[in-house]
């Protein structure tokens, strides 16, 4: 069995994140896969510049609590350009047991609650 890498947890998720900013109505006008390169998405909707931060979350922690100061400075950018700015995290859990990683071709659980305006 495979462990999924860092690298491929964070484009399951962006995967995740993409799907639901496509569904409603937001237009890509930029995609960053690194995980530490921020912000992952950049979108266009009614308008507005919308920056969109996503981060994979491993068990147990808890894919809504955030880092202040990151999303503080991602904001700051953001307000420059008049856009608004959203957190996006997703769990990404073995199904069997959630202390175990997440392996390639098996199940796995998905806990995302949708997009936090910061």
């Amino acid at each position: 069995m495979k462990v999924l890498t860092e690298q491929e947890l964070h484009n399951l998720a962006m995967n995740i994140v993409g799907k639901q900013l496509e569904s409603e109505g937001y237009e890509f006008m930029g995609v960053n896969s690194k995980p530490k390169k921020n912000p992952q998405f950049v979108c266009l909707k009614d308008k507005k510049l919308h920056f969109v931060v996503v981060r994979n979350v491993k068990f147990p922690q808890d894919p809504k609590i955030y880092d202040i100061a990151l999303m503080s400075k991602m904001k700051k950018h953001a307000l420059q350009q008049d856009g608004r700015t959203y957190y996006a995290g997703v769990g990404l859990y073995n199904a069997v047991d959630q202390s175990l990683p997440v392996f390639l071709n098996e199940e796995y659980i998905i806990e995302y609650d949708g997009l936090i305006e910061i």
